[in-house]
C-alpha cells in the first residue's frame, strides 16, 4: 500500500502544484504544513510574515478539505515532525516542491534527505520557479525557463484518498495564534491566500498595468500601478507559471495596446525574477559574503566590528530618521505597511552602502524583516547588487534629493509618512552626502581597477551573468565606477 505525504512548504496553493496531482494516485494521501522553529527564531523572520503565513492556511485546508484531502499543521523540527507522523501514518512516498532558501532552510533540506534515505522513504521534488537546481553554467537558462513555464500547468487535483485517521473532519483543530508561536502581534497585512493572489492577477493584467511602466518607480503611483503579486509568488500562493501564462495571454489578446505595452514590462521581470534566484542556489554563500571576495573588507561591518557611530547610523536608517527626507519616508512606508517599490527599495540600500559606509549583511536582515514578500535568492543578491559588491554591476549610487524631485514632486508621500518634516523635530542629514560618497566611490574605483578582481569579474560573469539570449544583458563587467539610474527591469515583481 502506498501512502503518500505531501509536504507544504512556500507552495501554498492548489492550482498549478505538482506534488498534489502526484497524490491523487497513491492509495491514501495526506497533507502537512510545518512552523519550524528555525524559521521563527531565524533573523529574517517577522511577525508579519507569521501572521499572513497563517490567513493563508486558513483557506488552503479548506480548499484541500473540499478535496477529500486534510492539511494538518504541526510545529517542530521538520524531522522530528516527519519521525512523529510516520508512525501515525506510514507513508511511503514525500511529496514537495523545490525551495532556494536561506542557510537554516538548506541544512534541514540536507536532513531531511538523509533521514528519507534511512527511513526507506521515497522523496520526490518539483520545480516550482525557473530555478534549476546543480546548473554547471548559465548558457542555455533562458531557454529551459521558457519552456518550463510554457508548460502546461498541472490540473487541481479532484479527490484524494484520506489517510486512515485523518480525515478532513477528523483534522479539525484550529491554526495556532501568534501568541501561542511566541510572536508579537503585527500590525495588519494586506490579503493572502490563494484566491486573493488569483484576485491580484486579474486585476493587473485586466487594467492595472496601464501605464506599468512609468507608474512603477513612484512611491506613490506604485501602489496601485504594480502587480502586488511578490508576497504571493514568495509564499507560493500563485505559481510563476501561472502568471507567467495569464500575463502572455493577455498580451495576446491586445497586442497593440498601452495594456499590453506594459505586461511586456511587467513580462521581463518574471525573467528577472528567477535569474536572481538562481545565483543563491548556485552559490548560497552569497548570503553572508561578497559575491566578489575582492570587495572583501571594504565597508565596516564585513569581518569587522561596527563602531559606536556606524552602529547608530545603522539604527537611524532601521528607524527612519537620517535627516534625509526620501529615505526616512520610504523606511516609514516599508516599516508600516512590508512593501515598497523597487526603485525606492534600491534607494535604500545604495544610502546604507554608499551614504553610511555600511557592509549589506545587517542592512539586509533588516530589509528581510520588513519585506513581506521577502524572497532570499533576490534579496541577497540585489542587497549585494545595489551595494556595489557583485564585482559585474555597474555601480549606482542614488541621490536622496533627486529621488524625491522624480518620484515624488508633490510632496505627497513625503507628507503621508513623514510629518515632522520642515519642524524642530526632524533631524538634521547624519552624513554629509558628498563627501561620503565620494570616499567610497574612490575606494571601489581604485578596487576595480586591480588585476585579481578584474580576474575575479571575468569569472563571475561567467558563472553568474545574464546571457544576450532571453534576458535584457545589464550584468556586465563595469571597469569603472558611476553614478547611474536602476533599470528597473532588475529585481522583483513591484
Amino acid at each position: 500500500m502506498s501512502g503518500a505525504l505531501v509536504w507544504f512548504k512556500r507552495d501554498l496553493r492548489v492550482a498549478d502544484h505538482a506534488p498534489l496531482a502526484e497524490a491523487m494516485h497513491c492509495d491514501a494521501a495526506l497533507a502537512l504544513f510545518v512552523i519550524e522553529p528555525a524559521w521563527l527564531a531565524s533573523p529574517e523572520c517577522h511577525a508579519r510574515h507569521v501572521a499572513w503565513l497563517l490567513k493563508c492556511l486558513v483557506p488552503l485546508r479548506e480548499a484541500l478539505a473540499k478535496r477529500g484531502l486534510a492539511l494538518l499543521v504541526r510545529t517542530g523540527d521538520a524531522i522530528e515532525v516527519l519521525a512523529t507522523l510516520r508512525s501515525e501514518f506510514g507513508f511511503t512516498h514525500l511529496f514537495s516542491h523545490e525551495e532556494t532558501g536561506p542557510g537554516w532552510s538548506y541544512e534541514r533540506e540536507k536532513a531531511v534527505a538523509h533521514w528519507c534515505r534511512a527511513q526507506g522513504v521515497a522523496w520526490t521534488e518539483w520545480p516550482q520557479t525557473g530555478v534549476i537546481r546543480r546548473l554547471k553554467d548559465r548558457r542555455g537558462w533562458a531557454g529551459r525557463w521558457q519552456q518550463r513555464m510554457d508548460a502546461p500547468c498541472v490540473p487541481v487535483p479532484a479527490g484524494f484518498n484520506a489517510a486512515p485517521g485523518f480525515t478532513p473532519s477528523s483534522v479539525h483543530s484550529g491554526l495556532p495564534t501568534l501568541r501561542d508561536l511566541g510572536v508579537s502581534p503585527s500590525a495588519e497585512t494586506s490579503q493572502a491566500g490563494e484566491a486573493a493572489g488569483q484576485a491580484a492577477l486579474d486585476t493587473f493584467i485586466s487594467g492595472r498595468a496601464l501605464g506599468y511602466r512609468r507608474r512603477l518607480s513612484s512611491p506613490l503611483a506604485a501602489q496601485t500601478g504594480c502587480s502586488r503579486l511578490s508576497e504571493h509568488l514568495a509564499f507560493g500562493t500563485l505559481s510563476m507559471r501561472t502568471v507567467h501564462q495569464s500575463t502572455e495571454a493577455a498580451i495576446r489578446s491586445t497586442p497593440d495596446g498601452e495594456l499590453a505595452h506594459g505586461l511586456r514590462g511587467f513580462a521581463s521581470r518574471l525573467r528577472w525574477h528567477c535569474h536572481f534566484m538562481q545565483k543563491l542556489e548556485d552559490e548560497p554563500a552569497i548570503e553572508w559574503r561578497n559575491f566578489a571576495r575582492s570587495a572583501d573588507g571594504l565597508r565596516p561591518g564585513d569581518g569587522t566590528e561596527l563602531r559606536p557611530i556606524d552602529r547608530e547610523r545603522l539604527q537611524a536608517w532601521c528607524e527612519g530618521r537620517t535627516g534625509f527626507p526620501m529615505v526616512d519616508a520610504c523606511m516609514r512606508q516599508l516599516i508600516a505597511t512590508g512593501w515598497l517599490n523597487f526603485r525606492m527599495r534600491a534607494m535604500l540600500v545604495s544610502f546604507a552602502a554608499y551614504h553610511l559606509g555600511l557592509h549589506w549583511r545587517e542592512p539586509g536582515l533588516h530589509l528581510a524583516r520588513q519585506f513581506l514578500d521577502f524572497e532570499p535568492g533576490i534579496h541577497w543578491s540585489q542587497m549585494q547588487m545595489q551595494s556595489g559588491c557583485t564585482g559585474i554591476n555597474t555601480l549606482r549610487i542614488y541621490s536622496p534629493a533627486k529621488q524625491a524631485r522624480d518620484q515624488d514632486p508633490t510632496g505627497d508621500h513625503l507628507r503621508r509618512w513623514l510629518p515632522e518634516f520642515g519642524t524642530p523635530a526632524y533631524p538634521a542629514p547624519i552624513v554629509d552626502e558628498r563627501e561620503a560618497v565620494a570616499e567610497i566611490k574612490a575606494r571601489l574605483h581604485q578596487l576595480r581597477q586591480t588585476a585579481p578582481a578584474r580576474a575575479e569579474a571575468d569569472a563571475l560573469q561567467q558563472r553568474h551573468g545574464s546571457r544576450r539570449s532571453g534576458l535584457p544583458s545589464t550584468a556586465r563587467p563595469s571597469r569603472r565606477p558611476r553614478a547611474a539610474a536602476v533599470p528597473d527591469s532588475q529585481g522583483r515583481l513591484f
